[in-house]
């Protein structure tokens, strides 16, 4: 996915009850959290290796973590906006599998896994996503959340 992970967070925040503390911002910031490394990927390591094996990629590293902080954030009573966040988190996770591969079974392999194999057909990379027949997925995303939110200011105005 290249830029479907925000609507993305619109869209679980809308499918979960309002009564989650902070939903909406927690939805969007998880939703877009992993890609955060792409400061790193392009500002210190001048883009040495696919930003997919960052930790921040890493479901087994999400997992380790959810595991120490979920039952902390239980005894906080945050319970309910942590797992928001890293249901979040599982989602971007999620669509990046569509075409740009996730290290599911780290750290037993290195593998990138992939839904689709988006070819390298045209110039630059971003263009052969564009171009691919998945970049309809992350068309129908935005539709998706642009109609949803279209709706609600509807409704509130």
């Amino acid at each position: 996915m290249l830029t479907a992970h925000l609507p993305s967070g619109y869209l679980l925040a809308r499918g979960l009850p309002r009564t989650i503390p902070a939903l909406l911002p927690v939805a969007l910031v998880g939703a877009v959290f992993p890609d955060l490394d792409m400061i790193w990927f392009h500002l210190v390591d001048d883009r040495a290796f696919h930003h997919h094996r960052y930790w921040v990629h890493i479901p087994a590293f999400w997992l380790t973590v959810a595991a120490i902080t979920l039952p902390l954030a239980a005894l906080l009573g945050h319970v309910r906006t942590t797992a928001v966040f890293f249901a979040a988190i599982l989602l971007h996770l999620i669509l990046d599998s569509i075409g740009g591969g996730i290290l599911w079974a780290a750290p037993v392999n290195d593998h990138l896994y992939t839904l689709v194999t988006v070819p390298a057909t045209h110039g630059h990379w971003v263009t052969n996503f564009i171009l691919h027949w998945t970049f309809l997925a992350e068309l129908a995303i935005w539709l998706a959340a642009l109609t949803l939110w279209w709706q609600r200011r509807k409704v509130a105005a």
